[in-house]
């Protein structure tokens, strides 16, 4: 890293004409500064060293001022060689703070590529796409919510530039030639980007802590799965809970309940086309499970057989209709021919979310609800129904819609 005395002239054409682009986007460059604190720590902690490198620093100068085989403005120009330039960087680089960077040891990250490239395949819906836009949105609703940040630099070509506060506007607007930095200290958040090709950016968000700025950025959010109809936004419930039966709505008391004591539920109604089953679950995602900050997912087909629950989400819904084709009797012939049944498994085993040990010492599990329907579970895999998967269940009988 340079000095703020002297920078590396020997870039090719292409870098300088990048270096006088940042600077045309309103970069500045941003040198390491003395800073006496920092100085009187190296006295006082390093003095060996201080020494040392002080004396090494000020003997390559020496030699190159005494020479006595040149004129004495031939030595002074010498000052301004590559070598010296070179001693002196490292010297001013020892004596100085680095520049602030991120400290990603105990640090928890959430990244995306953006924009969020959609591959359509004929075998599979995309879920993979859907759920890098659901983190796309998280990173930039975060974003949203810290604002402007306090300070903004970037790496290019061994150079450190910094970008005046008043002048930035937003994140897509941003000249990002090397690896831009940007830093939040009320918040403890840094955010670094890097270039990638055909134009994209990697966006890394680098914090102690980011669960409570993610609850946030989620919060009402919910993600359909379900053929090609796969795409982010918000739970719709057309009834309202209280329009539906009395002994559903008692059912729906219990189901509240459980969600507040239960850090793993799965509930499983039943009953004949018509009975209300998946606009009950619906009603339940948005005025019960929304509200307490469960990300929604509705899956179908393709979404429950390859459906893992992201991992930075704290709080996860999982809406699962047509429960009996899905994870249908593994003795049959149509369950043989996928895992679906096997993945479904999984999710009520809680296998497939993760367990995470916080720092003193705690297992914190995200929690999970499951809400399935189906239309009989006679064709319902027996292991689907055994005590310890399915904590709540309830048969649909009256006709709602």
């Amino acid at each position: 890293m340079s000095s703020g005395y002297f920078r590396n002239q020997n870039n090719n054409s292409a870098s300088n004409q990048q270096g006088r682009g940042l600077l045309g986007a309103g970069w500045r460059p941003f040198t390491r500064q003395l800073d006496w604190d920092f100085l009187w720590h190296l006295v006082t902690n390093d003095t060996w060293e201080l020494t040392q490198k002080t004396l090494d620093f000020a003997s390559d100068l020496g030699d190159v001022l005494g020479r006595r085989d040149y004129a004495w403005w031939a030595n002074i120009l010498s000052v301004f060689s590559e070598n010296t330039r070179y001693e002196l960087d490292e010297f001013w680089d020892y004596i100085t703070p680095k520049n602030p960077a991120p400290n990603y040891l105990d640090r928890k990250v959430l990244m995306v590529d953006t924009p969020v490239k959609r591959l359509v395949s004929r075998d599979s819906i995309p879920i993979d796409y859907v759920l890098n836009r659901l983190q796309e949105i998280t990173v930039f609703k975060i974003l949203d919510l810290l604002g402007k940040p306090e300070l903004i630099t970037q790496e290019y070509d061994d150079r450190n530039f910094y970008l005046p506060i008043h002048r930035f506007v937003n994140w897509e607007r941003l000249e990002v030639m090397g690896t831009v930095f940007a830093y939040w200290p009320e918040q403890e958040v840094w955010l670094q980007i890097d270039t990638l090709n055909e134009g994209r950016r990697k966006y890394s968000l680098i914090a102690k802590e980011l669960d409570s700025l993610v609850n946030k950025a989620t919060y009402g959010l919910a993600v359909m799965l379900s053929g090609y109809q796969s795409r982010v936004g918000q739970i719709h419930s057309q009834f309202p809970i209280r329009t539906f039966p009395n002994d559903i709505q008692s059912f729906t008391d219990a189901v509240q309940q459980a969600v507040f004591d239960q850090n793993r539920l799965a509930v499983l109604v039943s009953g004949e086309p018509g009975t209300g089953k998946t606009a009950w679950t619906q009603a339940v995602a948005k005025e019960i499970m929304a509200p307490l900050g469960y990300v929604i997912f509705i899956l179908d087909h393709d979404g429950v057989e390859n459906f893992v629950p992201p991992s930075y989400l704290e709080r996860i819904c999982l809406i699962i209709n047509e429960a009996d084709n899905l994870a249908q009797d593994r003795a049959s012939l149509v369950a043989q021919g996928n895992s679906k049944t096997e993945h479904i498994l999984s999710l009520l085993d809680g296998t497939l979310y993760q367990s995470v040990i916080d720092e003193a010492g705690i297992q914190m599990q995200q929690k999970l609800v499951v809400l399935m329907t189906c239309n009989t579970t006679a064709r319902l895999d027996p292991a689907v129904l055994r005590q310890g998967r399915v904590d709540l269940s309830y048969e649909f009988t009256q006709r709602f819609v």
